[in-house]
C-alpha cells in the first residue's frame, strides 16, 4: 500500500535531485498495476513487500518478455528474469544491450544505477556439481536482492568430511540454502550443524528411483532436524528469495 512514508521518501529524492516530479507523477499513474494488455505488472509490490515483481520467463514469448523488460527498466526497478532461455536472452540483448545474462543460473538481470550494499551472509551449499544450475540461481538471486552469499559447492554426504570442514563458515551464516538431488540427505546434515534456518532445495538430479526430484523432496520434508524449510523441486530462485528475507528483513 502506498503510504505517507513512501511519498515523503519520493519528495526527499526530488529535493536531492535523484528523482524528478514528472517521474513521481508517472509512478503514481501506474499504481497499483500497469496494464499491458497481455499482463498486469504489480507496481505496488515493492511498496508492500520491499522487493519488486520478478518475471518468470518459461511460457512467455520473446515479444512479451521484451515489453516487460523495457517497462521495468523504465521504472528504475531491479529487473530479474528467471528461467530465461539462452537463445531468448540473446534476442533480448539485441534490443536491450544493458541486460545481463548468466547462462548457468539462467537469470537475466539489470540493476538501476545505484550502489548495491549487500548485507549479512547466506551460505549456498550444493551436494554435487550437477546441482550447480539450481545453486547458482539461488546464489545470484541473493546477490541481486542485496544479500551477501558464499558458495560451498560439491559437499555432498558421500564425502561427509567436505561439509564438516566448513563448520566455521556455516556458523557465521544467517541462513543456509542447501541444494541437493539423489537422496537429498545434505539438508538434514547441515541443519544439524547450524543455529540458523536452512532452506532446502531438492533437485531433479538422480537415477530413476529419485523420481525427478520427488525422492529428495520427500527426504527433506521428512527430516527429523527442526529448522528446515523446503521449497519446490529445482526452485533456486524461491530458495534465494526466502533466504534473503531471513537474512535482511
Amino acid at each position: 500500500m502506498l503510504t505517507e512514508q513512501h511519498l515523503r521518501r519520493w519528495l526527499r529524492e526530488v529535493r536531492q535531485g535523484r528523482r524528478s516530479i514528472s517521474g513521481v507523477v508517472r509512478e503514481l499513474r501506474r499504481l497499483p498495476t500497469d496494464h499491458l494488455g497481455f499482463a498486469r505488472l504489480d507496481t505496488h509490490r515493492r511498496l508492500r513487500r520491499g522487493l519488486p515483481e520478478v518475471i518468470f520467463c518459461e511460457g512467455k514469448t520473446p515479444a512479451h518478455l521484451l515489453t516487460l523488460t523495457k517497462r521495468l527498466m523504465a521504472s528504475r526497478e531491479l529487473l530479474l528474469l528467471t528461467r530465461l532461455d539462452v537463445s531468448i536472452a540473446a534476442t533480448l540483448q539485441q534490443q536491450v544491450p544493458a541486460l545481463r545474462y548468466d547462462p548457468v543460473a539462467r537469470l537475466g538481470y539489470w540493476l538501476p544505477l545505484r550502489r548495491l550494499r549487500r548485507r549479512g551472509l547466506v551460505v549456498v551449499a550444493s551436494g554435487g556439481t550437477a546441482d550447480l544450475p539450481v545453486a547458482e540461481e539461488a546464489a545470484l538471486t541473493l546477490e541481486l536482492l542485496g544479500s551477501r552469499s558464499m558458495r560451498l559447492y560439491d559437499v555432498g554426504v558421500a564425502g561427509i568430511h567436505r561439509v564438516l570442514s566448513a563448520f566455521d563458515l556455516l556458523q557465521r551464516a544467517r541462513a543456509v540454502v542447501v541444494v541437493a538431488g539423489m537422496e537429498g540427505a545434505l539438508a538434514s546434515v547441515v541443519a544439524g550443524l547450524v543455529r540458523c534456518p536452512v532452506v532446502a532445495v531438492p533437485t531433479s538430479i538422480g537415477y530413476g528411483a529419485s523420481f525427478a526430484g520427488v525422492g529428495p523432496l520427500l527426504t527433506m520434508l521428512n527430516s527429523c532436524v527442526p529448522g528446515i524449510g523446503v521449497v519446490n523441486i529445482d526452485n533456486g530462485f524461491g530458495a534465494g528469495y526466502l533466504a534473503h528475507i531471513i537474512n535482511a528483513p
